[in-house]
């Protein structure tokens, strides 16, 4: 096979390190030479390192920055028209806009974009308006659009964003799968679990909830905490790890919740972590109420870990879960919903152990890494060959 040049860009580089990881290097020995682009930042050099691919940093914002964005959308078609790829695949919204749109100007062949979030979702008035056309002219410039799930692909035809043909789910959804030889509980040994609990003042019979992700508004925490709350004032042997940074500048948990956090000596947030494992190793179950989601890794980790979960009724999250199978599904916003989850958790033994001896099996058969690489290399070269390209 001819090697065809692949350019993948994010807007931040710890999406292209962390969402996109393993992918680029079994691109590179698969006949693609792969660029990898995205706003600058230490772990833009790790993709590098890591991955055996070059990198180049286009600077671009997360929010709606237009001069910044028209700068970036410049910078981009330059650097296109300077590598002449063949493909260019997006990920992320801001990435998107400016990966397809300065593509489709430089006169790029095969342009992809992979829908795994709508921000706009949570959006309103004006800046819902301005969305919705962003995110219609990155699919009007993109030849092939990519939802990582069901309800996003249902989502985008609802709202008339983009024509049907254009649309596609590779294989049974997500972006990058689950790597389930590295998130296995046989990974982390009886030893550092006990470790950890120590180090955390977590007890052999305590029963433990586990929420990993961002600790912000959007990830449903003020309800989350709000539940947990009157929950360990009924229980005793409760704890719940809360694992993640704050982002007070982007969207701030409410007074209440932060003092909760702050007060309550069985909340334990412990912080941004490289490694989430050890965390779902001490945990019973994974909370997860968040608004909206593309197709939440964090769900895939923990049932490879062999949690099961309790998530919101939103795209992709019930799409991993099914409810009674491996975790229950919940509605969105709803703290005393969450709080009853929680609590059949706790009470219901026969139920819990049958969630739990299902979650990680569900995972392996649907989203292993190897499943979902080999989807998206059949993908590509589909394209190519469509486009007359020898494969």
């Amino acid at each position: 096979m001819i090697p065809y040049s692949l350019l993948r860009i994010t807007t931040v580089p710890i999406s292209l390190k962390v969402l996109l990881k393993g992918q680029h290097r079994f691109m590179s020995s698969n006949g693609f030479k792969v660029l990898g682009v995205s706003s600058k930042g230490p772990e833009l050099e790790d993709v590098q390192d890591e991955e055996g691919i070059r990198v180049v940093s286009v600077e671009m914002t997360r929010t709606i920055a237009p001069l910044k964005d028209l700068k970036s959308l410049g910078d981009f078609y330059k650097l296109c028209k300077k590598e002449k790829p063949t493909m260019v695949h997006s990920h992320t919204p801001k990435a998107g806009i400016v990966g397809m749109l300065g593509a489709k100007l430089a006169g790029v062949p095969i342009r992809l974009h992979t829908v795994a979030g709508l921000p706009l979702m949570e959006a309103k008035g004006i800046k819902r308006k301005i969305l919705d056309f962003v995110e219609k002219l990155t699919y009007a410039s993109a030849t092939k659009v990519y939802p990582n799930s069901k309800g996003l692909y249902d989502f985008i035809l609802q709202h008339k964003f983009v024509d049907k043909e254009k649309l596609k789910i590779i294989g049974n959804g997500s972006s990058n799968g689950i790597d389930t030889s590295f998130f296995s509980i046989k990974q982390i040994s009886e030893e550092k679990q006990n470790q950890l609990k120590e180090e955390l003042n977590v007890s052999d019979d305590d029963f433990v909830f586990v929420f990993v992700g961002r600790l912000v508004g959007d990830k449903g925490i003020n309800e989350l905490v709000s539940a947990f709350s009157k929950l360990s004032k009924e229980k005793k042997n409760i704890k719940l790890v809360l694992v993640g940074s704050f982002e007070s500048d982007l969207d701030p948990l409410n007074q209440e919740a932060l003092e909760e956090i702050r007060k309550n000596e069985n909340i334990i947030a412990v912080g941004y972590q490289k490694d989430v494992r050890p965390y779902f190793a001490i945990a019973n179950v994974l909370t997860f109420p968040s608004y909206r989601e593309g197709f939440p890794n964090v769900v895939m980790q923990a049932g490879a870990m062999g949690l099961p979960s309790i998530v919101s009724d939103i795209n992709g999250c019930n799409e991993i879960i099914e409810e009674g199978k491996n975790g229950i599904i919940i509605p969105v916003k709803d703290s005393t919903v969450i709080y009853s989850a929680m609590q059949r958790m706790m009470d219901d033994e026969v139920f819990y152990k049958q969630l739990k001896a299902n979650a990680r099996e569900m995972i392996v058969v649907r989203y292993e890494q190897s499943l979902v690489w080999n989807a998206l290399l059949e993908e590509y070269n589909t394209l190519l060959k469509e486009r007359g390209y020898a494969v």
